[in-house]
C-alpha cells in the first residue's frame, strides 16, 4: 500500500507539477511574466462581469421581471 501512495507522490512531484516548477523559476526573473496567466483570468472575469451586467440592464429596461413581493414564495 505504501508503494501505491509513493507512486502517486512521484506522479505529482515529478510530472504533473512541472508547469508550476517552471513558473516558480520564471518568477525569479520576471514577476510580470510569471503572473501573466493571473492577469488573463482577471480580464476574462471582468469581461464576463460586464456582459452579465449588460444583460441584467437589458432585462431591467424591458421590465420583464415580476417585482411584486408575493411573486416569489420565499419572500412572502
Amino acid at each position: 500500500m505504501r508503494d501505491f501512495f509513493e507512486g502517486i507522490a512521484w506522479l505529482f512531484e515529478e510530472i504533473l507539477l512541472i508547469p508550476l516548477d517552471a513558473l516558480r523559476e520564471l518568477e525569479l526573473n520576471s514577476w510580470w511574466a510569471a503572473n501573466a496567466i493571473n492577469f488573463i483570468f482577471i480580464l476574462i472575469g471582468l469581461a464576463a462581469f460586464f456582459y452579465w451586467m449588460k444583460q441584467l440592464k437589458k432585462f431591467n429596461d424591458n421590465d420583464e421581471e415580476n417585482r411584486d413581493p408575493s411573486a416569489h414564495s420565499f419572500l412572502g
